[in-house]
């Protein structure tokens, strides 16, 4: 009853009270989401109540998109988290690091913005569509994960990870792709009626099916 109250337009005043709620209860999950950058309303994302957004205005969060405990998002340098996308509990994304400006600028640091300190890395992070992020990962600045891909928990990534990728390790390395899981899935019998990704399926079956 409570799902289908919430799907309904009533859902909006739901999230608003959950969100008002997340101040004194902490952690549980917020269902709903509203995102400033597309001025839209996602009422199938899920966020939880202890998960810290940094800048929020720069980070663009889609529709039934889950977040687990205790993950931290920094979107001093923008990010871009496509549908879909689970991101287990107790991870990071970072967009900025000082590792450089804070020897070059020394005492003087704190009194310099940002955007003009020198040596200091600013770059966007992407995690593609129905991407799952594991429990503890680490997601480093200009970095970039395809749609479909499976990151193992307490990875570190940095760097570009092309679509389908199972990536593990510190520093995380491309070990195998989930259209292989997804083949054997498939051959056992499991229902594909609502995979995400149809252009996979339907191209030939070629790459689930094998034929």
């Amino acid at each position: 009853m409570f799902r289908k109250i919430y799907l309904s337009p009533l859902g909006f005043f739901i999230s608003l009270f959950l969100n008002m709620l997340a101040f004194f209860k902490k952690p549980f999950m917020v269902y709903g989401f509203y995102n400033s950058k597309e001025k839209k309303f996602f009422n199938k994302t899920r966020i939880s109540s202890s998960v810290k957004l940094v800048d929020k205005k720069n980070i663009n969060i889609k529709n039934n998109v889950w977040i687990g405990h205790y993950c931290l998002l920094d979107g001093i340098g923008g990010i871009e988290i496509e549908q879909g996308v689970h991101i287990a509990s107790h991870s990071c994304i970072y967009t900025h690091s000082s590792q450089n400006s804070i020897r070059l600028l020394g005492e003087k640091f704190i009194g310099i913005p940002a955007n003009e300190r020198p040596g200091y890395i600013i770059e966007s992070v992407k995690i593609g569509e129905y991407s799952f992020i594991g429990a503890s990962c680490v997601l480093l600045s200009g970095t970039t994960i395809g749609k479909g891909c499976i990151v193992g928990a307490g990875s570190i990534l940095k760097g570009n990870y092309p679509d389908y990728s199972v990536i593990v390790g510190n520093p995380a390395k491309i070990v195998g792709d989930t259209t292989s899981i997804d083949k054997k899935l498939y051959l056992a019998g499991v229902n594909f009626e609502n995979y995400y990704d149809k252009a996979l399926i339907s191209s030939n079956y070629s790459i689930v099916t094998g034929i």
